[in-house]
């Protein structure tokens, strides 16, 4: 732990030496330069002390995700203007060789001096992600989009031919700091009329006394026709936290279980369930957290045990690299499966059917929206809350509404 939060800290040192150049060689009030590294010691002492601070026992409080988002909204546009300076001092460092050793120009200062426009350059582009990190901590957490997707199925049964889903997912209640847009959040919810509702998971941080508060906020969600049904997500389970004795964990995480229930959802465990519509039936699977880099408790083969290929099939999954390295190779063929659980990393940049990038790429081939193989398709639900940084940019908490098409049969 020590030798982790010391390696951070000369991380942030180096990157505040190349902050302050940049400051230095645009600002030469000495006043304000010395107040400008005042500032900049508090905050990472500050932050460097708050880290230590952390409790295993508690794990996310208001203060850890207080200390994040600090540290992102300080450091990340200060590490914009380390990048271009850095840049800089490999142009100044490859001049003065071409000066010092081809042109034999001994006399003249090895490194030429820093240019202003560069400086200006860092911090024109420093003050993107800081006032981006700001909006999403006091706007954008909370700006919640309302996607509507259209699914076609040439199987699909005659009667759910323009069947609707509302998919809320990775609620994380105890991020919560505003009943006011939470309420609002749940009548975008409720505006929606869609046939069904499914919630894939994620209602707390960790411990189920997260959700208390909410419950009678959550309980506004209104019966759906065809019903409302969830499964677990990978914080539902208590892994990340140190708990003082087994049994206390247990009990967390039945109190869990027991969270879904008291909204009005019902909690699909390793099971399924029919839908049934004049006549037709399509089969809802849910299974519990299974993630590639997370816990694996999900087992689709006893949740759809007695399910044939044929039969119309929508999975709950929480995390979508189940879907990629488990469910789209299954023989019984699931025709949609619905997850959560990246945020699309809460930051990142979505224009609406041109471009989209997040940091979360890296880590999940299937991270926001629909993706499809051989007929099968996962949706990767955004998230409804948010955890660790305190804020969203770029990338929206998210309201699904699905709509299953009835398409004709390629010939």
């Amino acid at each position: 732990m020590m030798l982790r939060l010391f390696l951070i800290g000369a991380i942030l040192f180096v990157i505040e030496l190349y902050a302050f150049q940049a400051i230095k060689t645009l600002i030469k009030l000495r006043w304000v330069l010395i107040s400008y590294q005042i500032i900049s010691l508090f905050l990472f002492v500050f932050i460097l002390y708050s880290f230590t601070q952390f409790d295993r026992s508690v794990g996310q409080t208001k203060q850890t995700m207080f200390t994040m988002g600090l540290l992102l909204v300080v450091y990340l546009p200060k590490i914009v203007m380390t990048l271009i300076l850095l840049g800089e001092d490999v142009f100044r460092l490859a001049a003065g060789s071409v000066n010092y050793f081809i042109d034999n120009n001994s006399n003249a200062n090895f490194l030429p001096s820093r240019r202003k426009f560069v400086s200006q350059i860092g911090l024109g582009l420093a003050a993107i992600p800081f006032l981006s990190l700001i909006y999403g901590i006091f706007e954008g957490k909370y700006n919640y989009k309302v996607i509507k997707q259209a699914i076609h199925f040439p199987d699909l049964p005659d009667a759910f031919d323009g069947f609707t889903i509302t998919q809320i997912s990775d609620v994380h209640s105890g991020s919560f700091d505003n009943p006011e847009k939470i309420n609002y959040a749940i009548d975008l919810v409720n505006a929606q009329n869609s046939d069904m509702i499914l919630f894939t998971g994620d209602i707390v941080n960790t411990h189920a006394k997260e959700m208390h508060p909410w419950i009678e906020t959550f309980n506004r969600i209104e019966k759906h026709e065809y019903g409302k049904f969830s499964v677990l997500g990978n914080h539902d389970y208590g892994e990340y936290v140190t708990w003082p004795t087994q049994s206390a964990k247990e009990k967390n995480f039945e109190d869990i279980k027991k969270l879904y229930g008291q909204i009005g959802f019902q909690l699909l465990l390793n099971e399924h369930t029919f839908i049934e519509k004049d006549g037709d039936k399509i089969a809802l699977v849910g299974v519990e957290n299974w993630g590639k880099n997370f816990k694996q408790a999900g087992d689709l083969k006893k949740a759809s045990q007695h399910l044939s290929k044929e039969d119309f099939k929508i999975l709950m999954s929480h995390d979508p690299s189940h879907w990629n390295e488990v469910v789209q190779y299954d023989d019984k063929h699931f025709h949609l499966t619905l997850s959560g659980h990246t945020h699309g990393m809460q930051f990142g940049i979505e224009i609406p059917g041109f471009f989209k990038w997040s940091l979360a790429q890296y880590v999940y081939k299937q991270w926001a929206g629909l993706y499809e193989n051989l007929g099968r398709y996962v949706y990767v639900n955004r998230g409804f809350g948010f955890h660790a940084y305190p804020g969203r940019v770029g990338i929206m908490p998210e309201i699904t509404v699905i709509q299953l098409i009835k398409s004709k049969k390629l010939a």
